[in-house]
């Protein structure tokens, strides 16, 4: 049993990242089950939600002559383009049905702003602005923290990232995510984990 002081995150589970979903990870509902087992182990739950408007600068439908998984230049770095996904208010938007997360405390919704993308659930992709998590973690005496959800290599893996750069102790729960792997993503995302100090469990070593 995890002990108090650790948290889980459980990052974008959401209808468009799901199998039929506009930005489907492959297998992404596999997720579901394993993390609904892992809720009740811990005291404190957080959620994270994309929550795009209508024409986010990261959709390729907003860069005319554009296509999904193209790259361009933002002021804040490279961005890589995606499908419209995870709309407000759209039911690509929800929590995938089946997901037990009712005891979670906390929902952040994250890739509000217009202008900037945001994959982490401590910071945007400007690397400036934060989400106010690592403060309410440290508040709740939160010393170490557990990601689970979608996608291993995009939103999993900048959470995890900034959770080791906030001061927490990390640990990626496998099975409870699922990767894009976009043009060997996954295995920079894990490599850049490790050197960051995360470390890597199974949910059988904590259920």
């Amino acid at each position: 049993m995890p002990s108090p002081a650790t948290a889980l995150i459980v990052v974008d589970v959401q209808n468009d990242f799901c199998p039929g979903g506009a930005l489907a990870v492959g297998g992404g509902h596999a997720v579901v089950p394993v993390i609904n087992a892992l809720v009740p182990r811990y005291r404190q739950v957080v959620v994270t939600q994309d929550w795009h408007p209508k024409g986010h600068a990261s959709f390729a439908s907003a860069h005319h002559g554009h296509e999904p998984f193209d790259t361009i230049e933002m002021p804040y770095g490279t961005q890589v383009l995606w499908p419209d996904h995870c709309v407000q208010g759209t039911p690509g938007a929800e929590l995938h049905p089946d997901l037990e997360v009712t005891t979670a405390q906390l929902v952040i919704r994250k890739g509000w702003h217009q202008g900037v993308d945001s994959y982490s659930a401590f910071r945007e992709a400007d690397r400036e602005t934060l989400t106010g998590l690592a403060g309410y973690l440290r508040e709740r005496g939160v010393e170490e923290v557990h990601v689970v959800g979608l996608a291993t290599d995009y939103c999993v893996a900048w959470t995890a990232l900034d959770a080791a750069g906030s001061g927490f102790r990390v640990t990626v729960i496998e099975d409870a995510c699922r990767a894009i792997d976009l043009s060997g993503s996954l295995k920079r995302a894990w490599a850049d984990m490790a050197a960051a100090g995360v470390a890597r469990t199974t949910s059988d070593r904590i259920v």
